[in-house]
């Protein structure tokens, strides 16, 4: 089990070399430091703190200080714990950046997944329309409410509130790609949550050693500098040779001009 935090930046597509389009989900990973580690002999379960988002020491408190400072790092925004990892790959101020996954692997993203506000059952819990026609009275409601026998409503019915802004896991995603240098990772698919919020990464749990063969994706950089370099080359070259050639003209007119005066004083004589 491995994983790492990032920051959902939005949606896009990318396409192999086949022709066949990918979406996927742009997660930029800033890199993260390991603030604690907690083992079975002192705090009864193995896990690995993971801190990431850097903010200033006035918008913190003394607490988060002097726990980030043990892991010789500025003060961080967000810290998850990732459980069922080898503790002993990790040390204390470790940091970890995009390169831990490969392309191709199946990972678990987990997020909080947008809020839609206080929503009827028909959009909350996807449950049937009534019927339309006039007079029927009865069009969005909610429904029975409980039995007879009873005689209140059961625990557990469906009932209109709160949408959204709920911790969710999709499972089974496959990395298409890794930037090392931009710091992002492309995941094919959705993932929970609205742009820029906290998203975190982990092996996948009912796959852990699943991967696929990396998709040799199309690049649109071009590389103009070689033919640059050589035009310039060959614009110095013609200039050196035309240089001789204007010395030599100047020379052939010099020569010209004093020619005629020699003839007129052999003339005179």
């Amino acid at each position: 089990m491995k994983g790492i935090l990032g920051k959902k930046i939005g949606m896009t597509q990318v396409f192999t070399k086949e022709g066949k389009l990918i979406p996927v989900t742009v997660i930029e990973v800033e890199p993260n430091v390991v603030t604690q580690i907690k083992t079975v002999e002192k705090d009864g379960y193995d896990a690995i703190q993971l801190a990431t988002d850097s903010v200033k020491e006035k918008s913190s408190n003394k607490a988060k200080i002097g726990h980030t400072n043990k892991a010789n790092t500025t003060p961080k925004r967000f810290l998850r714990e990732i459980r069922g990892v080898n503790v002993n790959d990790y040390t204390l101020g470790q940091t970890i950046s995009v390169d831990i996954f490969e392309a191709g692997e199946i990972v678990d993203v987990t997020g909080t997944s947008k809020g839609k506000g206080f929503q009827g059952v028909i959009k909350r819990h996807n449950q049937k329309i009534g019927p339309k026609g006039h007079g029927s009275q009865y069009h969005r409601g909610v429904g029975s409410l409980g039995t007879l026998l009873p005689m209140h409503v059961l625990k557990g019915k469906k009932m209109p509130g709160q949408m959204g802004n709920v911790q969710r896991t999709v499972q089974n995603l496959e990395i298409v790609s890794i930037d090392t240098e931009n710091n992002v990772i492309l995941v094919k698919g959705n993932v929970p949550g609205p742009k820029k919020s906290l998203v975190m990464i982990r092996t996948a749990v009912k796959n852990p050693e699943g991967k696929n063969t990396a998709a040799d994706l199309v690049s649109y950089i071009e590389v103009v500098e070689t033919p640059v370099e050589e035009t310039n080359e060959v614009a110095n070259e013609v200039a050196v040779e035309e240089t001789p050639v204007e010395e030599v003209s100047e020379e052939v007119v010099e020569e010209t001009t004093e020619a005629p005066a020699e003839e007129q004083t052999t003339t005179e004589e």
